[in-house]
Formats: C-alpha cells, sequence, structure tokens
C-alpha cells in the first residue's frame, strides 16, 4: 500500500510538471517548464491548496536517488574535453566560487527570515499574555 501512495505522490508531481510543459508550450516563455511547474508547486503548499502531506513520500523517494540525476552530466563532460584544460578549470572553479557565494547569501536571508519570524511570534506570545492578564483582573 505504500508503494501505491509513494507512485501517486510522484504523480501528482509529475503533474505540475506537466502543467509547467503546458504552460510554456503555450506562452512560449523562455523559462523551463519544469521551473515553472516548481512555482506552481510551491504556490499550492504556500496556499494551503495542497497539502504537504500528499506529495511528502514521494518526494522523499524522488530526493534519495536525485544523485542518479547527475550521472549523465558528469559523464557528457568526456565528450568535452577543454573542460580539463585551463580554462575549463576556471570555469569550475567560477562554478565552485558561485556556489559557495548562492549557499552564503541563503543562509543569512534564511537566518533573517527566521529571526523575523522568531520576534513576531514573541510578539503574539507577549500581546497574548498581556490580554490574558487583563481579562484575569
Amino acid at each position: 500500500m505504500e508503494i501505491i501512495r509513494t507512485i501517486v505522490q510522484i504523480g501528482i508531481i509529475i503533474l505540475f510538471y506537466l502543467a509547467g510543459e503546458f504552460i510554456v508550450s503555450i506562452t512560449g516563455i523562455i523559462i523551463p517548464g519544469s521551473i515553472i511547474g516548481l512555482v506552481i508547486l510551491w504556490l499550492a503548499l504556500y496556499f494551503k491548496i495542497l497539502n504537504v502531506k500528499y506529495i511528502q513520500d514521494g518526494a522523499g523517494f524522488m530526493l534519495a536517488f536525485l544523485t542518479l540525476f547527475f550521472i549523465p552530466s558528469t559523464v557528457a563532460v568526456i565528450n568535452y574535453p577543454e573542460l580539463l584544460t585551463v580554462s575549463g578549470g576556471l570555469f569550475i572553479l567560477a562554478v565552485i566560487i558561485s556556489t559557495i557565494f548562492t549557499l552564503v547569501i541563503t543562509g543569512k536571508i534564511s537566518k533573517l527570515i527566521e529571526r523575523k519570524e522568531r520576534k513576531m511570534k514573541e510578539e503574539e506570545n507577549i500581546a497574548a499574555s498581556t490580554v490574558n492578564s487583563i481579562h484575569h483582573k
């Protein structure tokens, strides 16, 4: 039964991908359909149109095999030996530096958002305790 649920959840994720591809084919937007589908999925989760329980197991299963998706691109390097030269090394260095930069900036933004959310919750708790103390007097 768990296998069927996982397959159905993967199907739901694929439907969002196909919706993104459909939107790209109709509108001609230059953004890839997979990205459009991902944004639609995020919006559905954010606005509680789709409960995360409906895709959680399927997404977890797909993430477990994520590294397999990089094998074709890694093997494709063989077709481009120039990537193994000095200019290729500089290209790889640029990719590594930009990845580190992206991770650092994402981490800092996440911390900022977390601090703001924590501050808002503390203010809500203070307001709630103030209201409760007023009602109990």
